[in-house]
């Protein structure tokens, strides 16, 4: 026996979570989560911060259209889900390049001189900063809130969590898919596969043609405030290298080395020595020593071929949804493609326009030359 619903979303985690979310007042829905509570990997793990212009055109795009709905969450939170911080981005000589590239393409940046960014993180090395943006508009996420209160508008709208639940198999009949969990067997017409950093091994062992999604490790850590400072206010500021960046979180600074290396799906955890490389970089920028890390962690960031999500259903297994290859834009486009998803799978228009559509389709031609 096995409990039915109209959609399974493999996958708790706030891609999975957000989108049943958004399909349970029309729908039953059931999360099926591997772990013993939601949000356990990526989505438990990031930094937290709306960066309207992070990303290619189509993300900066679900950016845009995620905003309203992180500022005022009606249905889902009381109030906004955004705080103040900013983003100061650096650039040393050897990142001029990229760091022209990325201001050309991007609104709201303002330039700034060296000393400007001393005001605004003095523990900086003015020697060290050949150019300097900021980016007021950036902006912090409540994650923890964000994840919880879609959780709980999925349950006000009778649909299920169940934790503990790794796939162990899916197959389709002609009533729909079968997936079969350490918790129970579940049925639908149609599954959706947000499992993040395991999202080609379901497809996978679906029978569903995969698509060269890639998990990529990032590391961070906590150190103590710098001596003397206080740093509630500073902004994040990042290398215009993706060397690494730093944020205030909770009185301490999380640094990042910003590194991508490619894992397999997993449980991840920092490597010493990445950490180290990324904390000498860092402290090149710097002119206060790091005493002493008081924790360390990392997270997968998953993506397609082009860095673009994917979402949409798949062209050669019906009623199989993907909803994957988020990477580092999980959090700040969650809004905009749990609604998407859902209007997808209800066969209802969505308001985003066609060439978003069109760039975020499991079909599109960057995923068939890659698979090729």
């Amino acid at each position: 026996m096995s409990t039915g619903s109209d959609i399974l979303v493999i996958g708790g985690g706030i891609a999975g979570i957000s989108a049943a979310a958004r399909l349970a007042p029309d729908a039953s829905v059931t999360v099926l989560e591997a772990e013993p509570m939601i949000g356990h990997h990526s989505s438990g793990r990031s930094a937290a911060i709306f960066i309207r212009n992070y990303g290619n055109a189509t993300l900066r795009a679900l950016n845009a259209a995620s905003a309203p709905f992180l500022a005022d969450p009606q249905g889902v939170c009381d109030t906004s889900l955004l705080s103040p911080r900013g983003e100061l981005l650096l650039a040393t000589e050897a990142d001029l390049s990229k760091f022209d590239d990325y201001l050309d393409g991007s609104d709201g940046l303002e330039r700034l001189s060296p000393a400007q960014a001393l005001e605004l993180v003095p523990i900086l090395r003015e020697d060290a900063i050949a150019a300097a943006a900021i980016e007021w508009d950036a902006q912090d996420i409540d994650v923890d809130r964000m994840l919880q209160g879609f959780a709980r508008r999925l349950r006000a709208h009778g649909g299920r969590i169940v934790t503990g639940a790794s796939v162990q198999s899916i197959s389709r009949q002609e009533s729909g898919w079968t997936v079969v969990t350490p918790a129970g067997n579940f049925s639908a017409p149609i599954v959706i596969n947000a499992a993040g950093g395991w999202a080609d091994a379901v497809a996978a062992m679906a029978g569903v043609r995969t698509l060269s999604l890639a998990p990529l490790r990032r590391s961070a850590v906590l150190i103590p405030a710098p001596d003397g400072h206080d740093i509630t206010r500073w902004p994040l500021f990042a290398n215009a290298g993706d060397q690494w960046y730093a944020k205030p979180e909770a009185g301490k600074l999380m640094i990042s080395p910003a590194d991508e290396d490619p894992v397999e799906p997993h449980d991840v955890w920092a490597e010493d020595m990445v950490i180290a490389e990324g904390l000498d970089r860092y402290g090149q920028a710097v002119t206060t020593p790091i005493t002493r890390v008081e924790h360390s962690w990392a997270g997968m960031r998953t993506f397609a071929p082009d860095r673009t999500p994917v979402v949409g259903f798949a062209a050669d297994a019906e009623g199989f949804f993907w909803l994957a290859g988020q990477g580092g834009y999980g959090m700040q486009t969650a809004p905009a493609l749990s609604q998407l998803a859902a209007d997808l799978c209800l066969g209802r228009l969505s308001p985003l326009g066609p060439s978003v559509l069109d760039a975020l389709s499991p079909a599109r031609a960057a995923l068939n030359h890659q698979k090729g």
